[in-house]
């Protein structure tokens, strides 16, 4: 990446971060970015504990879910019980909105679906069902394959994949933008970079 692009990366990352104060729970806190670091509040923690999740949720406005398995394809109930907890939490605390990042995979036919996701994507579909029966604000991001390229320019779409990539930065900014925006509300959105 050369330093335009580096910058145009950064100053996205900054004019969210300083629209927002967030609080993240992560397992390992080194495995987030230094320079976001010092822009965050930062819980150690578990989302499979109800305790870790309702330490992070209390005093927020909303609430952006990014759960993964890191590398695992294995069969898991982590995302889907990390959910149940994140809405639980939520309305414990009183907080309506909340935006989840799920998979593209979502949007296809199950027998679509390469086989070694399937089991991942089976607990996507359990996160969904779940957020769905919540009664919450819900926004539900169905991203494509995710790439570390520099901030570009995007597309949603309602209902369906406009594409087969999008950027983190660009899938980070949509995240959060999203909450502040009742028209993706209670929406299946898909994204992705445009060539």
């Amino acid at each position: 990446m050369d330093n335009g692009q580096e910058e145009g990366v950064t100053l996205r990352y900054c004019r969210v971060l300083s629209y927002f104060q967030l609080k993240v729970l992560v397992r390992d806190p080194s495995r987030l970015r230094e320079d976001l670091r010092s822009k965050v509040e930062v819980i150690q923690g578990d989302v499979t504990n109800a305790s870790d999740v309702l330490r992070t949720v209390e005093g927020q406005d909303a609430v952006v879910v990014v759960l993964g398995t890191r590398d695992s394809l294995s069969p898991t109930t982590v995302l889907s019980e990390g959910m149940k907890n994140i809405i639980k939490a939520m309305k414990e605390t009183g907080i309506e909105l909340v935006s989840v990042c799920l998979s593209a995979f979502l949007f296809y036919n199950p027998e679509r679906v390469p086989a070694r996701f399937l089991d991942l994507n089976a607990d996507h579909q359990r996160m969904l069902d779940c957020i769905k029966e919540s009664g919450l604000k819900w926004i539900a991001v169905l991203p494509p394959h995710f790439t570390d390229d520099p901030s570009s320019k995007y597309t949603i779409k309602h209902g369906s994949a406009p594409g087969r990539s999008i950027t983190k930065c660009d899938l980070a900014t949509f995240l959060l933008e999203s909450l502040t925006t009742p028209e993706h509300y209670n929406q299946l959105i898909g994204i992705a970079t445009t060539a």
